[in-house]
């Protein structure tokens, strides 16, 4: 079926501010309906408060509301907008909840409003977890014996008659909520009771605990016409028990039968015809490892954190194709806009291997419980792409930027205790897989950890095989071998996903060292290409990777570098994590968009995270799905001959490259690579702590009093001197990791040996911390010249409250004007004298009627949407402009 004509106007409901188990992905689907939508010249109307996202720029929707997605306001809108249609699939739980409680409450009657795509009906049955075991009943796909209940007195009798373990689950939550699996009555009272307060209907459903099985997931997209694909089939290597959303993800799926993958995706067709949805639902499976016994665990009627990965994994824009399937369309009727040349009835094909592995940042919070289950803690994802399950794996554990080198040769403290390890992989924390390398190291079998994590085999000798080519690597010696073992063994170990820096410290070398080597014995990566179909049709796309099990490139490099195309790199913001979430990807898309404003022929993007709108086929020229590392970004230049890089959009962690690139300024020059904007040795003087406040010092600029920290006796007398409270900064951090107030001398202690630990390499400035002083900020660019600042912004709390987690008012509201000027005036003096070719943020503290600098970050800041969007100027644009000259 065509268009359906009668809608002029629709309504899309976001998902609100980022939290966990609601983060980017929905900025993601958002912006794509959208798009979507706007190519039928249907006026789009967009709820939602969160202004750090793309999809709240005027670009992307007709109207705009930054008001809070609940049926208030929701009503609010209809009533002024009267659209004829409202979107529920592309904002979360959240915007499911509010689209059934306006069916409820009769607003969408009462307004002659559609629900467009899935209806409200699909959706409560999904929701209602004893509606859902009767449509799966009907569908002939097994459930956990389960039953619903919404009394605690109900919920004690159902245990006792199901005994123990069980898993509790609760109707309209988000993330795992509430959610667990449970072995006794004490710890099933107290879960029983926070879980019916916590459902919006009361309600939760108490089941048959199939802990230890296999969770697959199945990406299934229906039209209104019943016609049916499955887009991904995903496996999770952590077993059932773990919330998807806390495991490693692997697609397609490694250990299934043929048998067992068509059952399973015969199931998922039944099951979405079933519930009636149109458009895209994830489903989720617990298998029996030893038989093909399976359980339906939950459908999401939406699109979600795994149908953000799955559209990732393939090149399959679900978001976009769900959209059209929402006004009307069929498949069948509809391009695949990444291929150009399939419709979007074809099933991808992958040729390569996808991982997905989960970020947490636990150590942020004293005495958290870092164990890992049905409940999600995790604060964002990565994403690696190769050919070989031990390639895709290392990749994205160096992705997740926690320090890590890969799953072996890390500085991890081990489990003395053998039993204390076993215990370790019995009960699962962040560091799991850490513990998994550790065990295998130790000699434990590959049965017994099995038995213990219940991760598949299979999985298991795949990590043995990199503690192996670890082993090896260490016992020659590559040093004194000839070219021919020192070509087998790097080729070897590079295909098993070994970074230059991973092999030079198993050898005791350089990493610039292993760069040369590989070099000097032609050991390259091949960039291939994602093109949904598997090479079987011809196909032209932007999604690129780099892997070492190749011979050859899918791009013509030769041909396009003697085109003279214009190319810039922009690097983007990796993983979210606590103090980097959408507004560096907010950044990393407005400059590509001021990019390609300024005529560049090729904006190339380098990001790894799924989640995000840059990481979409149709934001840049060109999408690298890789690490954000010196040496692979080093490659792609050297391949692309790129006119320069971009290191200011991204955050701090493409702003920590270009002082890693400065280092290695000889080796640097011969890759042909130039960072545009801001020089790296300037970008180095403003995040050492100790340059910086010799710069202030030299522009008379008053600082709160330092020291650059050298030895705890050093800093116990500075502290003495100055008098408490103080406050510890390490250089080149984020969000305040190891950033401590320390108010006696037993906590500067504790501080300093934290501090010492993240940032060994850099000097640690040790400041004196006022209190009860007003912070304010200014986000600006400057062009080396000339200095526009866009906006000063107070903090409703006092300094002492990190920036991130403040409140902040445009413009100030208990600062002097007379204040106001000066922090102009030496927000001026800052920019110039760091000669800042772009974006910068300067953060000050006021006490007493004087201004004190806190610090300087020469890159996109937290609050550059915020204000770009308060003033109507967009300050990544402008950027883009000063970075280009």
């Amino acid at each position: 079926m065509p268009l359906d004509k009668s809608i002029k106007k629709a309504l899309v409901l976001g998902s609100g501010g980022i939290r966990i188990g609601q983060a980017g992905e929905f900025d993601y689907s958002g912006s794509q309906v959208l798009k979507a939508l706007k190519e039928e010249g249907i006026k789009t109307i967009l709820i939602n408060p969160n202004i750090a996202t793309i999809q709240t720029d005027p670009e992307l929707s007709d109207q705009v509301y930054l008001l809070p997605v609940n049926v208030k306001y929701v009503e609010e809108v209809i009533k002024k907008e009267k659209p004829d249609g409202i979107l529920l699939a592309f904002g979360g739980q959240t915007a499911l909840n509010v689209g059934v409680e306006l069916k409820e409450q009769g607003i969408l009657k009462k307004y002659d409003i559609r629900v467009l795509g899935t209806p409200i009906e699909a959706i409560e049955v999904t929701e209602d977890r004893d509606l859902f075991v009767k449509a799966m009943n009907k569908a002939d796909a097994k459930v956990c014996q389960s039953k619903a209940v919404t009394s605690y007195k109900e919920a004690i009798k159902v245990a006792q008659e199901f005994g123990f373990p069980l898993m509790l689950r609760v109707a309209y939550t988000l993330g795992g909520r509430g959610s667990g699996i449970i072995d006794n009555m004490k710890d099933f009272e107290r879960m029983a009771k926070k879980g019916l307060a916590q459902s919006r209907i009361n309600q939760i459903l108490i089941e048959e605990s199939v802990w230890g099985w296999k969770e697959i997931e199945y990406e299934v997209v229906r039209d209104s016409a019943n016609n049916c694909f499955i887009n991904c089939n995903m496996e999770n290597f952590d077993p059932v028990g773990i919330h998807t959303g806390e495991s490693i993800v692997v697609a397609p799926s490694q250990t299934l039968t043929n048998e067992e993958y068509h059952m399973l995706r015969s199931a998922s067709i039944r099951v979405i015809r079933g519930l009636g949805i149109i458009g895209e639902c994830n489903i989720q499976y617990a298998l029996n490892p030893f038989s093909k016994e399976f359980r339906v665990i939950e459908v999401n009627a939406r699109l979600s954190r795994s149908s953000a990965l799955a559209s990732k994994a393939t090149g399959y824009p679900l978001a976009y194709i769900a959209a059209k399937l929402a006004i009307g369309y069929n498949l069948h009727e509809l391009k695949n806009k990444i291929t150009g040349v399939t419709t979007a009835c074809f099933e991808p094909a992958l040729d390569y291997l996808v991982l997905k592995i989960p970020r947490w940042d636990l150590t942020k919070f004293q005495k958290v419980d870092r164990r890992i289950g049905s409940q999600m803690k995790s604060v964002g994802e990565v994403m690696a792409i190769g050919r070989t399950f031990e390639e895709v794996l290392q990749k994205a554990v160096r992705m997740l930027d926690i320090g890590m080198k890969g799953f072996v040769a890390n500085n991890l403290e081990n489990i003395e205790d053998i039993n204390e390890l076993k215990y370790a992989l019995r009960h699962p924390t962040d560091l799991r897989l850490f513990r998994i390398a550790e065990a295998i190291k130790r000699g434990i079998s590959i049965d017994e950890i099995y038995r213990l994590s219940r991760v598949d085999k299979w999985f298991l000798y795949k990590l043995k095989n990199i503690v192996d080519i670890h082993r090896q690597i260490q016992d020659i010696d590559m040093l004194e071998s000839d070219d021919n073992e020192k070509k087998y063994w790097l080729v070897r170990a590079k295909r098993y996903g070994f970074s230059d820096g991973q092999i030079a410290k198993i050898m005791g070398v350089d990493s610039i060292f292993i760069r040369q080597m590989r070099r000097r014995l032609n050991i390259q990566p091949y960039v291939k290409r994602i093109d949904t179909l598997a090479a079987e049709w011809p196909a032209v796309t932007n999604y690129l990777y780099l892997t070492y099990s190749a011979s050859e490139h899918d791009i013509d490099f030769e041909s396009e570098n003697k085109s003279n195309l214009t190319k810039v790199i922009v690097l983007g913001s990796g993983t979210y994590r606590i103090g980097a979430s959408v507004e560096f990807d907010w950044g990393s898309v407005n400059c590509l968009w001021g990019l390609k404003k300024l005529g560049i022929d090729q904006a190339i993007m380098i990001n790894y995270n799924p989640e995000t709108v840059s990481t979409d086929y149709d934001i840049s020229d060109k999408l690298y799905f890789e690490e954000l590392s010196g040496e692979r970004v080093l490659d792609i230049c050297e391949l692309e001959k790129a006119d320069g890089i971009v290191v200011s959009a991204g955050g701090q962690i493409a702003n920590n490259l270009a002082a890693k690139f400065s280092k290695y300024s000889d080796f640097f020059r011969k890759t042909s690579i130039k960072i545009l904007g801001t020089h790296g040795t300037r970008i180095d003087m403003a995040e050492n702590r100790s340059k910086f406040s010799t710069l202030l010092d030299q522009l008379s600029i008053k600082q709160p009093e330092w020291n650059a920290l050298t030895t705890k006796e050093e800093a116990i007398e500075f502290a003495q001197k100055v008098g408490y409270p103080i406050l510890v900064r390490p250089s080149y951090v984020l969000s305040g990791a190891a950033m401590r107030v320390s108010y006696d001398e037993k906590t500067l202690q504790d501080t300093l040996d934290l501090a010492a630990s993240i940032s060994n390499e850099y000097p640690v400035v040790i400041t004196k911390f006022f209190i009860d002083a007003r912070e304010v900020e200014c986000d600006g660019v400057c062009d080396g010249e000339n200095v526009f600042i866009g906006a000063i912004v107070e903090h409703i709390e006092n300094a002492g409250i990190h920036s991130g987690d403040a409140t902040m008012a445009i413009p100030p509201q208990t600062v002097s004007n007379e204040i106001t000027s000066k922090i102009e005036e030496y927000t001026r003096k800052i920019a110039l004298a760091l000669k800042i070719n772009g974006p910068f943020n300067v953060q000050y503290l006021v006490k007493n009627n004087e201004v004190y600098v806190i610090e300087c970050n020469l890159r996109s800041s937290r609050s550059m949407p915020y204000v770009s969007k308060s003033r109507g100027i967009n300050l990544m644009r402008l950027a883009a402009e000063v970075i280009m000259g």
